[in-house]
């Protein structure tokens, strides 16, 4: 079900053209191939190309993400090459329903586990995490839509500990146009330090085993 992920703009854009076809997995397959040369044929990522895992996320946060990409609120100036990279490829999708495509046949992938590559105190983290994380991302980070939040538990560690540091940065989530992005830089920064920060990815990462 489409939730309300998407970007406001782009959402009036697509009420004033009607209701989007069906999602199609087997299109958003043929789409999907040049994004596997970085995510992996299974959306399992691949660090060495700062590429993460997808299958954990839901379709309308991957939906809502590329349209960021594609609209500029993700991948601009300042963000990390990675980031540019991927705004690079959501310029080429021709429209909103090839997004959904795409997010419809990752649904349908197994990724795998995520392999613990940070080390930090769990114990330390869940007491941040509870204090600051949860009320969004829910109990065991497996999100919230109504909020925008998305699942985390299932995620590789080394990007969510990557995304947190561009929150806390600025890299992420400085934009004008990304709402839920200066949310999530506004809750990064109460984290007091890094290895505050290294502690909460612990800590979520064990909530996806």
């Amino acid at each position: 079900m489409r939730l309300n992920w998407i970007l406001l703009p782009l959402a009036l854009s697509v009420a004033a053209m009607g209701a989007l076809a069906e999602d199609d997995p087997q299109r958003g397959g043929e789409i999907y191939t040049t994004c596997a040369a970085c995510h992996g044929a299974q959306a399992e990522g691949n660090r060495s190309l700062n590429a993460p895992r997808l299958t954990h996320l839901a379709p309308v946060y991957i939906v809502a993400q590329l349209q960021k990409f594609k609209a500029g609120a993700r991948g601009g100036s300042g963000a990390s090459e990675s980031a540019r990279q991927m705004a690079a490829i959501a310029a080429t999708l021709a429209d909103d329903q090839a997004m959904y495509d795409t997010a419809a046949y990752i649904a349908t992938l197994k990724g795998g586990v995520s392999v613990a590559t940070v080390e930090a105190d769990p114990e330390l983290g869940a007491s941040y995490y509870r204090q600051f994380c949860a009320a969004c991302h829910g109990p065991a980070a497996e999100g919230n839509p109504a909020l925008n939040s998305p699942r985390l538990a299932g995620a590789d560690d080394w990007y969510l500990l990557a995304q947190l540091q561009a929150f806390r940065g600025g890299s992420r989530g400085s934009h004008p146009q990304d709402r839920t992005g200066k949310q999530m830089r506004a809750m990064a920064g109460v984290l007091p330090d890094d290895a505050a920060v290294a502690a909460v990815v612990s800590y979520i990462h064990g909530l996806g085993q």
